[in-house]
């Protein structure tokens, strides 16, 4: 048997498969199998358009992709409001981000700070529960790093969710500067230079 990752594995990973070889019938067991993680680094933000270019690419090929800019914003889309692409391509950015806003305003207003940090929250915790369900085939946290340096994403929470994640595909974080656990953890580190 032959499992290709265009298919979802986690859904039949826990099936007895019986094999025929030389007629003598063996039993394998199928094992919890995660896709890998790959980082992409860069010394600016606004550098991953190779990254939703080959989400789509994904997408149109029948895979199912979440991709979520959990740091950009502006065009309120939130959770509740997704954009469908390809038909297999859910993305979302937060109802709110630090980029709609100019920073004295910010800075200025403990409530509309207060307001964008918990929509980047909310978006996290979507992020959270689509890593743990198994329903994606590739999940793409764009700038995930970023909300994990300005204390809006515990980087404990960050590292436990992936450890226990359940997605047959691949998990691409993004961001400017990555902590040395997340670069322990992953399969695979790109750096985008300008």
């Amino acid at each position: 048997m032959a499992v290709s990752s265009l298919n979802t594995y986690s859904t039949s990973n826990h099936e007895v498969v019986n094999i025929n070889r030389n007629n003598k019938e063996s039993k394998l067991r199928g094992v919890n199998q995660n896709g890998q993680i790959h980082i992409y680094q860069s010394s600016y933000r606004g550098s991953y358009s190779s990254i939703i270019r080959d989400s789509l690419r994904n997408a149109a090929l029948g895979r199912k992709v979440l991709l979520v800019q959990i740091m950009k914003g502006g065009v309120k889309q939130g959770i509740t409001n997704p954009q469908k692409l390809c038909g297999n391509l859910t993305w979302i950015r937060s109802s709110k981000s630090y980029d709609e806003y100019d920073s004295e305003n910010i800075t200025n207003n403990k409530d509309l700070a207060k307001a964008i940090n918990n929509s980047i929250t909310e978006s996290w915790d979507f992020c959270k529960k689509e890593l743990l369900s198994g329903e994606y085939d590739q999940i793409i946290l764009d700038e995930v790093f970023l909300a994990v340096d300005m204390n809006i994403i515990s980087k404990d929470d960050l590292i436990s969710t992936l450890e226990n994640r359940f997605i047959s595909g691949d998990v691409i974080l993004t961001g400017t500067s990555i902590p040395k656990n997340f670069l322990l953890m992953a399969d695979q580190i790109t750096e985008l230079r300008s």
